[in-house]
Formats: structure tokens, sequence, C-alpha cells
């Protein structure tokens, strides 16, 4: 493996200020590991409102991004490092940013003729009738790890639920719930890793399930047939490659019992927690946690072009 950054100072930014900061910091600290025992010399940084950070910036080569969710998965973070061009791990700016909108996502994959759930937006301040069927899933527009996710599968509590999404955003997202399996594609540079089915053991994949041990089974590799398996591969691929994904990244999709696949969100920055999805899925492959790591960190890069005076 090239290793590029091998005699440079590794910034690992972790912690930041959404719903996720808990979990960044079990990713920050995964990673951080990982690195020393490969030589890298490592910079925990902690993002925090206090701007401190931005100083310490300066002072790396390099940034491996461990922060999830708003202000760190949504292209703020990434801007930063770009104005002071400092290389970074993951995707760039606009990227992050329509990766972490699930509506602009949604956009994006239309315009390409992707598969998504139906669905519509909900205004907390100007609120329109629902217009689906249930049952569906309501989320905030741009939290991940499942924060704030209900299913609705009556009028009566779907008031409750838009109040939760509506804790975090100031739009819902509103999506047709698709019956059958639940299956995350891994991806690293421009190739799709495997596909994994995720089994929640509850209703559905909430954050409480994602980050509790022993509340979801793992299949690897998701139990699909040749041709399906190889196609929500391609339809991962092509959806991350879409809105301009680079690096890496995590697929969610659903699957119903036509096999028909259903592109749920691209995860820019998924976790590298002990109970997370794309170190299983790259392990199944021959990666294990540290070579992930490495392999992330060889690919960063500062992705937008500086001018020529």
């Amino acid at each position: 493996m090239n290793t590029v950054w091998r005699d440079k100072r590794v910034g690992v930014l972790f912690g930041g200020l959404s719903a996720e900061q808990e979990i960044s910091r079990l990713t920050g600290a995964g990673v951080s590991q990982a690195l020393r025992e490969r030589g890298y010399q490592v910079v925990p940084i902690e993002v925090n409102a206090d701007g401190a950070w931005i100083a310490q910036v300066r002072t790396i080569d390099v940034a491996f991004i461990a922060l999830h969710g708003k202000f760190g998965e949504d292209g703020t973070v990434q801007a930063v490092l770009e104005l002071v061009a400092i290389p970074y791990t993951g995707s760039g700016v606009l990227a992050s940013a329509l990766a972490m909108n699930k509506p602009m996502a949604k956009r994006v994959w239309q315009t390409y003729g992707l598969p998504t759930p139906a669905w519509q937006v909900i205004d907390k301040e100007k609120p329109e009738a629902l217009t689906l069927p249930y049952p569906v899933v309501v989320k905030p527009t741009t939290e991940g790890s499942s924060v704030g996710v209900s299913i609705v599968r009556a009028a009566e509590t779907l008031t409750i639920s838009l109040a939760t999404a509506f804790r975090y955003d100031p739009q819902a997202l509103v999506e047709a719930y698709i019956p059958g399996k639940e299956v995350t594609v891994g991806i690293l540079g421009e190739r799709a890793l495997g596909a994994m089915e995720v089994i929640a053991k509850g209703e559905f994949h909430s954050y409480e399930v994602k980050y509790t041990a022993g509340r979801e089974e793992f299949i690897l590799p998701a139990p699909l047939s040749p041709a399906l398996y190889e196609h929500v591969l391609q339809v991962a691929l092509t959806a991350h490659r879409a809105l301009g994904c680079r690096g890496y990244s995590r697929v969610d999709t659903r699957i119903n019992d036509q096999g028909e696949v259903f592109l749920l969100e691209v995860n820019t920055l998924p976790g590298f927690t002990t109970l997370s999805y794309l170190p299983r899925i790259a392990a199944a492959v021959g990666l294990n946690y540290g070579d992930l790591v490495e392999a992330i960190l060889q690919q960063a890069t500062i992705h937008i072009q500086r001018s020529v005076s």
C-alpha cells in the first residue's frame, strides 16, 4: 500500500456538534488507535463550538474526518479544511452536503433514474397534508444514525413522529415504507466491497438498536440471488457516484419481495465503532479494521482546485 502520509501529522477530527457526537468519539478513538498501531503520528482534534480546532488543523498535514451528522458530515468542516488547504478523507464539500440532505440526494438520484421510495417534505412552519399512503417513515432531513426516525402506520401517530423529527430539523422527510430486507453496501474508492443484510431485533433500525450490542443480526454476504446481489452493488455505486462522493461511503437500501432495490441514503462518513457496518463488510473481503482505515487515509485529498493568479 502506498503510505504517502506515513511521516506526516495525521489529525483525527472527532466530536462535533451533532446528535451523533458520542458515536463520533468512538469512531475517532478507533481510528486513532488503528493509525498509531501502524506507525502514524496521530493528532486528536476535538471539533466543538469554540472554534479552537480550526487553529489546530493548521498544524497538521492531513485530516482523517471521524465526524458524523451535522457540521461534520454535511460539508461544513470540509469547507474549512479546503480554505486552509489541508487534505482530508472522504467526500468533498458539495457531495457531503448533497448526501446529508436526504431530499436533495433523492432529487439527484431521480435525475439519474435511480430508484428511491416515494417521498415528500413537510415543513414545520408551513405543514402540508400527507399525500402518501400509510405506513410511512418520518425522518429529519439532515441527520444520520436513525436519529429522530419513526415508522408511522396510522394518522393518529403522525403528529408525534413529525414533532420528534422537528426537534432536529425544521423540515421532515416523509417516505413510503418499503417492506423487505435492509441491505447496506460498503464502498471504497471506486469499488463496491459487498452487501450486508441487517436485521433489527425490534421494529426497525433505531439509534438505540444500532448502537446496542446484540440488537441487530448481520448476514454477510446478503442472502440474495447472484444477479440481484450484483444489481444492488451497481445501484449503490451509481448512487455514490451520482452525488459526486469520493474515497468511501456506505449506501443503505431496502429490497422488497419482488427484488426491487430502493435507495435510502448515502453515508459519506459512516461509523467505525465495534458495531459499525462498513468495517464488517470490509472484513468479509479481507480488509481488517486497520487495513480499511489506512486505505481511506491514503485517498485523502483537497477537492477544490485553486485558481492560478
